[in-house]
Formats: C-alpha cells, sequence, structure tokens
C-alpha cells in the first residue's frame, strides 16, 4: 500500500529530507504563495530553476482570500491556473518519487496531503543523429535518442494517424524505468496487444537498461535461438511496422525499439528495398539469403568436404587444398574453430576498444596475425579464407549475427565429428527452430513459407510498388 502524504508541510519535508537530503542535485525551497506556507521541491539536473522562477511569480501576485485557504490553492493550480500544472495531484509518496525522476517540480502545500506537480523538465540530452548501426542510403536518417518522450515525439512524427496509441507504463524494476507500447489501434490485433502489455506488465527485473531485456522473456521456448523480437534505431522503420499492424516498444533510456512480433525474412529487409529498383531490389535481398548461408555453412561445409568427402572437390582444387593441409599441424575441424574463434576475438578488442585505436587494433589482428599465421604455417590459406569469407558474409545480416556465429561454431563442430550426416543434422536443426518459433501464434517463416504468392511478392524478392500498395502487407490477414 503506498504511503500518502501528509498535510503537516513540515513532516512532509523530514520525510524529503531524510530520503534525498544527502543528494547533491536535491533542491527543496520553502516559500509563502498568497500568505499561504508552501515548498518548492525538485532535482536541478532535471527541472529548470528559470521556469520555476516564472511559475512562483505568476502565483505570488494572488489574492489569499480568493484562494480559499490550502486546499483552495491546490484546486486553484489545477484547475483554473495558467502555470503548467499537471491536472491530476500527486497524492502518495511513490508517485512522489517517480515523477521527480521524470524531472517534474512538485508543490507541497501546508495544510493539504496533495502535491501539485509543475512541468519544467529540462534534461541533459543527446541531440538526434544518424542511425550507427541501420545503414541506408535513401530515405530518413534520424535516429532514436535515449529519451522516451523524445523517441515518442519523433515516432508520432512520421506516423500522424489518430489511431496511433501509445502506451505509457513503469516496468517492476528497482529503477522504476518507464517504457511504451506503441501501436495502430485499426490494424493490431487486439489479442497481439493484450497478451505483450500483460507478459510486460510480469516481468520483473533488477534493472532495465535496453529494450532487448524484454526479449527472453517473449520466447516460447527458451532452447530456440531464434530472437523473439526485431530492433531498430530508425524512426522510420518503426512507423513502417506499425502499418503492418504490429507492436513497438520503446524504453527510457534506450535508443533502440523493439518490434513485437518479428519475423525471419524482416532481418533481410531494409528501407532501401523500398527506395530501389523492385529488380535490383530483389537481387540484394537474394544475396543477403545466400551470405547468411554461406555464414553459418561455408566453413563446416570446407571441413567435411576436406575430411570426408573430398570427391566432390574439383581435382585442381583438391591438389592445392592437400598442399595446404600437409604444412600445418591441426586437422581441418581444429584448424577452422581457431580461425573463427581469432576472428571473434579481433572483432570483440575492436569493437570494446576505444574508439581512437579500434581500427588498429582490427587492422593488426586481421592483417598481422593473419598474415604471419599463415606464414608459419599454422593455418592453411584456404582456411583462413573461408573464415574470413563467412565472417565477412555476416555483416550482410547484422540483425542475425549472434545467431549467425552460434549455428557457425555448431556446423563446424557436426561437419569435423561426422561429416555430411553433420551438416544434414545442423541443418534439420535450424530449419526445426525456425519451423517452431510462433511468436503470438504467427508463424515465424512467414512470407517465406508456406509458398504463396505473398512470397514472391515482398519474400525471398520484392514486387513493383503498385502490387505492394494494392496488398497492404498486415499481420493476422495472411494470404494462401
Amino acid at each position: 500500500m503506498p504511503q500518502p502524504l501528509s498535510r503537516s508541510l513540515p513532516e512532509n519535508l523530514a520525510y524529503l529530507q531524510k530520503s534525498f537530503g544527502a543528494s547533491g542535485d536535491f533542491y527543496a525551497k520553502e516559500l509563502a504563495i498568497s500568505g499561504i506556507r508552501c515548498a518548492i521541491v525538485m532535482f536541478t539536473g532535471l527541472s529548470s530553476p528559470e521556469k520555476l522562477c516564472h511559475l512562483a511569480l505568476e502565483m505570488l501576485d494572488r489574492d489569499p482570500v480568493m484562494l480559499g485557504g490550502s486546499e483552495g490553492l491546490c484546486d486553484y493550480l489545477l484547475t483554473q491556473s495558467l502555470a503548467p500544472a499537471e491536472p491530476r495531484p500527486v497524492e502518495d509518496w511513490q508517485t512522489f518519487t517517480r515523477m521527480l525522476s521524470n524531472g517534474m517540480t512538485l508543490l507541497l502545500i501546508d495544510g493539504c496531503a496533495q502535491a501539485v506537480m509543475f512541468s519544467t523538465q529540462e534534461m541533459p540530452q543527446r541531440s538526434i543523429g544518424t542511425p550507427s548501426g541501420e545503414g541506408n542510403m535513401r530515405g530518413s536518417q534520424e535516429a532514436f535518442t535515449e529519451l522516451l518522450r523524445n523517441n515518442l515525439s519523433l515516432l508520432r512524427r512520421q506516423f500522424r494517424s489518430g489511431t496511433l496509441v501509445a502506451e505509457i507504463a513503469t516496468a517492476r524494476t528497482r529503477a522504476q524505468t518507464e517504457y511504451c507500447l506503441c501501436y495502430d489501434s485499426r490494424l493490431a490485433p487486439r489479442e497481439t496487444v493484450d497478451a505483450l502489455r500483460e507478459q510486460l506488465a510480469q516481468i520483473e527485473l533488477p534493472v532495465l537498461l535496453d529494450s532487448a531485456y524484454f526479449a527472453s522473456f517473449l520466447k516460447q521456448d527458451k532452447l530456440n535461438l531464434f530472437p523473439a523480437a526485431a530492433y531498430t534505431e530508425r524512426p522510420a522503420t518503426a512507423c513502417a511496422r506499425l502499418c503492418e499492424g504490429k507492436v513497438v516498444v520503446l524504453v527510457s533510456g534506450c535508443p533502440y525499439a523493439l518490434i513485437v512480433p518479428s519475423f525471419f525474412a524482416e532481418h533481410f529487409e531494409c528501407l532501401d528495398d523500398y527506395a530501389s529498383g523492385a529488380v535490383f531490389a530483389g537481387l540484394i535481398r537474394l544475396l543477403k539469403y545466400l551470405a547468411f548461408l554461406l555464414a553459418v555453412f561455408g566453413p563446416g561445409l570446407y571441413v567435411m568436404a576436406v575430411s570426408f568427402a573430398p570427391e566432390i572437390i574439383p581435382v585442381q582444387m583438391l591438389t592445392k587444398l592437400a598442399r595446404a593441409e600437409v604444412s600445418t599441424p591441426l586437422p581441418p575441424m581444429l584448424e577452422m574453430l581457431c580461425v573463427t574463434l581469432l576472428l571473434e576475438i579481433v572483432r570483440e578488442a575492436g569493437l570494446r576498444a576505444p574508439q581512437s585505436i579500434g581500427h588498429t587494433v582490427s587492422l593488426v589482428g586481421a592483417l598481422i596475425l593473419g598474415e604471419t599465421a599463415v606464414s608459419a604455417g599454422i593455418v592453411s590459406v584456404p582456411v583462413l579464407t573461408m573464415a574470413a569469407a563467412a565472417t565477412i558474409a555476416t555483416l550482410a545480416v547484422p540483425s542475425l549475427y549472434e545467431q549467425s556465429i552460434l549455428f557457425r561454431f555448431a556446423v563446424i563442430l557436426l561437419a569435423g565429428a561426422f561429416g555430411v550426416l553433420g551438416v544434414a543434422c545442423a541443418a534439420l536443426v535450424i530449419l526445426a527452430m525456425a519451423c517452431g518459433s510462433e511468436p503470438f501464434g504467427y508463424d515465424y517463416l512467414y512470407p517465406l513459407m508456406p509458398l504463396t504468392r505473398t512470397t514472391w511478392r515482398d519474400g525471398f524478392v520484392r514486387s513493383i510498388w503498385s502490387r505492394l500498395a494494392g496488398a497492404g502487407e498486415v499481420i493476422g490477414r495472411h494470404e494462401t
């Protein structure tokens, strides 16, 4: 049960002093408004003292007789004053603390068990920049920031329909982090919105720093490696998903939006697909699918072919591969695993290192270590070439990077241990994971499987805009 505010101003100030008195950014000032004792409370880093000064000056000119005491002052500020006061008062300490942390200024009135909130937010923030992880040549170049209200305004500016609903809630965390559920009330299936709202409300976390924290709780099968949701830092992409009837989840402090439900084919799409010609966009999309297959199965197929099925390799290439493998001390499976691990270490070091030396780390790892390992005879050139090609192919589908790495290691191990049977089993397990994933009751492989007209309209390839515009792809309206 939330603890209510006291009618005594000294008691309320004593409670605040006990709770926040040691904080350097806590600000509390007693003053009299029309002869009534009051106190202004705020965090100086989140609220603007200049805005507060203008509010106080406007209120000091009122006649105490006309206000009718403490209750009259509170009612006047809530219903009649021109000051930007919120329409609802604060009556308990839990809400009081949350509003303070949101940058609100609160006015305590002696003799009144309610506090009045004023919108005086002036939080330091990062300016709206360009997306760093989703490169596109055309379309909007705005990216989400860390402020929830800013992100919501960016989304509403792109999606100007009156059917856009934004439900702000507080997560069950110690930090009381806010998140927002955004959806089109006309397009989004009601059962999907209700199920997602209920799941998010039940999640308990010690801290919520990223929208991805929610993703693992949305999975039906925890062992399934495919993601339960997609992420984007582009308001334009989030707007496009809203038009498909999906739900966008924004989390305070996170510059990425969570999109639910997510389908496998969406990881191979981007804004440029719809800004380019249909033929070129279809070619690029097919190349991305081939890149994903190369990233997952390329190294494993090489190990399988060299160790168990050399007859499928052309004679001239087999001779060169045999010479390269003879000069190295490790078998093909261990050799491929070592090179793949080395490339992942180089990538991780370049990503986590300070920006000033990140490129140097990547250059040293990729060129010097690779060249040295080949010259010393530790690894062969074909193995290094295949591992590097798989690593580059992984970057063509960045949203499936984690899954590509995990699948790649599994395929290499199974191919080195069981040959053709191991590769076949790995492929079947990956396909079973994709087919077994049903985010909120929808087919994860839609529109790729089952094969329908939608598969060729906006699946493996993209059709011309006249057909896409007439179809109007919306989840829950799958075409057979």
